[in-house]
């Protein structure tokens, strides 16, 4: 992984546009157009990293700080790389780092997202949902239910 920067917004938007499509259109709120700029309008580039692999973009993952918790966030990858474990070795060094620090993280998943089986191997459970959103917390050092096998 590396720092972001901003020349890195508009791969990051194609790739969420990618990414997020098939569950967006699920619950009929995709937008070509929303989907992109929602995204500019809110890219903190101090706060992302860019992962890598084989030296190239592979995906995205922020971890936005709050006044009791870190914010998961913006956490894509290439869905040429997924399900091969990139997504749990990127998601441990993030945890990791909140873990240090001795903070609860946060994040939103979309409903019947994939991802959110992804966050419940490494310890995040549910807060609250609604139609759209769930909402996922993981405490300080949460065991991981991934049994050491790569997945994600």
């Amino acid at each position: 992984m590396r720092a972001a920067v901003p020349a890195d917004v508009e791969p990051i938007v194609e790739l969420r546009a990618v990414v997020m499509r098939p569950d967006l259109e699920r619950l009929g709120r995709f937008d070509e157009h929303r989907v992109r700029q929602r995204f500019r309008d809110a890219f903190v580039p101090e706060h992302m990293s860019i992962v890598l692999a084989d030296g190239a973009f592979a995906g995205c993952v922020a971890l936005r700080p709050a006044e009791d918790c870190r914010w998961l966030e913006h956490f894509f990858l290439s869905p040429g790389l997924q399900g091969r474990g990139l997504g749990s070795a990127v998601l441990r060094t993030v945890l990791n780092r909140a873990d240090a620090d001795g903070v609860d993280v946060r994040l939103n998943v979309l409903q019947g997202s994939a991802a959110r089986r992804l966050y419940e191997r490494h310890g995040f459970t549910v807060e609250t949902a609604d139609p759209v959103d769930v909402f996922m917390v993981r405490r300080p050092g949460a065991e991981s239910g991934a049994s050491g096998r790569m997945s994600g």
